[in-house]
Order: structure tokens, then sequence, then C-alpha cells
């Protein structure tokens, strides 16, 4: 009885019931395929061509040993669990299951318990996977002690080639903003960039700093579309690359700058400066001094515009800087030293530094559609993502992308642009009394192509 329990005949068995169980509790529009080759809908509508593919019972096993976010994102990256279908958000998005946990209670603990132990003794043959952060995460530390090149450089070793696969043509590496929901990417980036520049009130001439560049779409954008002198930082060397052959392809030489250097280091006096996308990463502890410096390096009455992504704050303080999986999943495989503040935080930070707060506008809808994007355009390079990065870290990308891309869209993460301005003393602020400056079409000659769009 007891080794008949364990066979391979009666695990398969097993499963097939659990599964058929699930089945009838969930509406899930996606399939399991297990090792034998059969596929189990998990709802009446399911697809069977949309699959959660397992290699194996040492895979059940290994879940059941050690249930964590971690575990099977281990098991995904190398393969063990794979994902046969159009690409990954699609499958996400059909798995999805409102109020499983609930639904899932229908199910006799005491009767899964039962059906699932002959798995408990299977090994798995997963190893750890190796494209992970050796170094601390740097959470808490202050700017002088934090790893900040070597998390930048960990993140943007996957190369340009690779992050040029699923970017639009400006390679940014942030939230687009669409006009329409049915925009392309691009479209949607040029107005991120259009729009940026408009809340600057950039005007030929001027100086701007930005701060955590990317690949300087915002300042040959700027340089460009508006007759700025922009100069840019980075730690990444390989964005610092890109960065100067676009700009000597532009023939921009003369209007935009670029350096490797980190944020804390900065000088200078800039008229507007910039940052976007970047602050999140500096860690919760060290905004304020990171805003600090923007201070010191603006005129006064000069213009500030933060990018940031953040979560929604909690009733306890106390409780807010807890990590949870999947931020700690992040931190280890895709951008170490990141943890993200709420929009508060920020505000409170600029009020202290004698910043005054114009306008907080939040994108999280834009940004979940950006990477629905992102993720789909990496999934159709699929092939040549693996050539450049290998599959383990193609699968923790997608996972990445797909995962934020569900977050925002849910409203659990959510992204802010910060307007301010730096007083040195009481007194108007020089801003616009209304917005219309924002949809007013530009002067001859410095109007994108794009910009009359109504944002």
């Amino acid at each position: 009885m007891v080794p008949a329990l364990f066979s391979s005949r009666a695990r398969l068995r097993n499963l097939h019931a659990v599964l058929e169980r699930v089945a009838e509790c969930f509406d899930s529009g996606i399939s399991i395929r297990l090792w034998d080759g059969s596929v189990n809908p998990l709802g009446p509508n399911a697809d069977p061509n949309l699959c959660l593919a397992i290699h194996g019972p040492g895979v059940i096993g290994s879940l059941l040993r050690r249930p964590t976010l971690d575990n099977l994102i281990t098991l995904y990256a190398s393969g063990r669990l794979e994902v046969q279908g159009p690409d990954l958000y699609t499958f996400a998005e059909q798995a999805r299951v409102r109020q499983a946990r609930d639904k899932l209670r229908k199910v006799s603990k005491l009767w899964l318990a039962w059906k699932l132990l002959p798995f408990v003794f299977c090994r798995s043959e997963n190893a750890p996977v190796e494209a992970q952060f050796a170094g601390e995460a740097g959470i808490g530390q202050t700017a002088d002690g934090r790893a900040n090149k070597d998390f930048i450089q960990f993140h943007y070793d996957a190369g340009n080639d690779f992050y040029e696969l699923f970017l639009d043509e400006q390679m940014q590496y942030s939230c687009g903003y669409f006009a329409d929901w049915d925009d392309s990417l691009d479209h949607a980036q040029e107005g991120k960039l259009d729009i940026t520049c408009r809340k600057l009130g950039l005007q030929p001439d001027e100086t701007l700093l930005d701060v955590g560049c990317g690949w300087g779409g915002l300042l040959c954008h700027a340089a460009q579309r508006y007759g700025v002198r922009a100069h840019g930082l980075t730690l990444s060397q390989r964005q610092l690359e890109y960065v100067e052959a676009k700009v000597r392809r532009l023939g921009l030489e003369d209007r935009v700058t670029v350096e490797l250097r980190d944020a804390f280091q900065m000088t200078g006096t800039y008229d507007k400066v910039v940052s976007i996308g970047m602050i999140e990463h500096v860690g919760i502890s060290n905004q304020a001094a990171l805003v600090k410096k923007m201070w010191g390096v603006l005129r006064d009455r000069g213009t500030l515009l933060l990018q940031l992504i953040c979560r929604g704050a909690k009733p306890a303080g106390r409780n807010f800087r807890k990590s949870r999986p999947e931020h700690r999943l992040i931190r280890k495989y895709i951008f170490p030293g990141g943890e993200l503040g709420n929009v508060g935080e920020l505000v409170q930070a600029l009020e202290a530094s004698r910043f005054e707060v114009h306008d907080v506008e939040g994108w999280r809808e834009h940004y979940a559609l950006t990477l629905k994007h992102w993720s789909q355009r990496l999934a159709a390079n699929e092939r040549e993502a693996i050539r450049l990065v290998g599959v383990e870290r193609y699968r923790l990308w997608m996972a990445y992308l797909v995962g934020m891309s569900l977050g925002f869209g849910d409203g659990t993460l959510r992204v802010f642009q910060v307007l301010s301005t730096k007083h040195e003393a009481k007194g108007p602020s020089g801003r616009p009394g209304t917005r219309d400056h924002l949809y007013t079409p530009l002067p001859a000659g410095l109007r994108s192509p794009r910009a009359a769009v109504a944002y």
C-alpha cells in the first residue's frame, strides 16, 4: 500500500485529482501541462495552448517544502517551470484569479495534504540562480556606505544591445505618457519627453542638469527642441559611451555633455534640474540628502522636476519599510540598492529643503502600459535576448517586467512627477499661473513634430 502510494502512477493520479478540484473553484484562463504530456485546464474556459509546464515531480516537491516566491522564481529561471504560450504577460493576465485564497478554502486541507504527500519526498534538480547580485543590497545605508556604482553597473551590465530589444527609439527607460491608450510606445515616450520639458519651462540657452540621464534621450530632446545646454550624470560606463556616441551623431557637442559621476557628487549651477526614475534607487534614508544636493546646484527660483516610482503610505509608519518578498527579489536579481518610499516623504524632503512644490501628477496606469509594451517586445526578441544575457537572466527580466506591470495596474505600485522651485527668500515663484503652457504649441523652429498632441 505505502510503496504504491509513492509510485509514479499514483503521484500523477493524485495530482490530476488535485488539479480537477482546483479547476472547479477557479475560473482561470490557463492550463497545467504535466511531465507525462497531459494538459489540465484550470477553468471551464481555459486555453489548452496557454500552459504552465511542470517538468518533473521534483518541482512539486520543491514548492511544497519551500513555498516561497524566491523558490518559485528559481524554478522558473532554471526552466523547471516553463510558460508555454504567446508571452508571459498574456499568461499572467489569464492566470490571475480574483479572491483565489477564498476560493481555495472550498478544498479540504486534509484531503489536499493527503493527495500531495507523495511529492514531499521527490527530489528537485534545480540549482541556485547564478544571475544575482553578489554583494549587500545597501538598504538602510547612508550614501557614503552604499556601493551605488556597483548597483548601477550590475543592472546595466546586460548591455545596450539588450535594452534596445525592448525600449523605444529614444531608449527611454522610464514611464511613457500616453495621450491615447492606443498610442505606440515610441509616441508615448516622445510625449513624456515633451511634457517633461514643458513642465520645466525650458527656454533657449538655459542650463539643464539631468541626474541619472540614462541613454541621453531627454538631454538630446531638450537641446534639439528647446535650445537648452544640457549636462547629464550617470554611473553606467555603457550608458556614458552610448550618450557620447549619440551626441556626436546628432551634432550636439556644443549643447550636450555627459559625465560618469555619482549624483551625491554633483557640482555647478543650473537653471533647471531633472531626475527621471533615479531617486528611488538611492534608498529612502538618502532621498533628503539628494534633494539638498539638488538645492545646492540650482539657481534661486530654478525648477526641479523629479519622477519616481513609489508605494502608498501605511497608517503605521514603522511598518512601511518592511521589505515584501517581491521587493527583495528585485534587489537580488534586477536592481540592487533599490528601495521604494512614498510620495509624501519626497514632498516633505523637498519642503524641508525650502523647495516650493507646485505640482504632483500620478502616471500609474501609464507605467502599467509601458511595462506591458516592454515585456511583449522583449518576448518577441526572446532568442536574441537569450544570446545576449543567457536564459536565466532573460526569464528573470520577463518576470520583473510583467510583475511590475501588474503591480502598477493594480495600484500597489505608483509613479509620480513632482515639480518644485527653489526659494532662497520669500516672494513670487516665477511659475505660470495656469497649466496653459503645457498645451500651447511651441515657437516655430523649436516644436517637436508630435508636440501638438493634447496631453
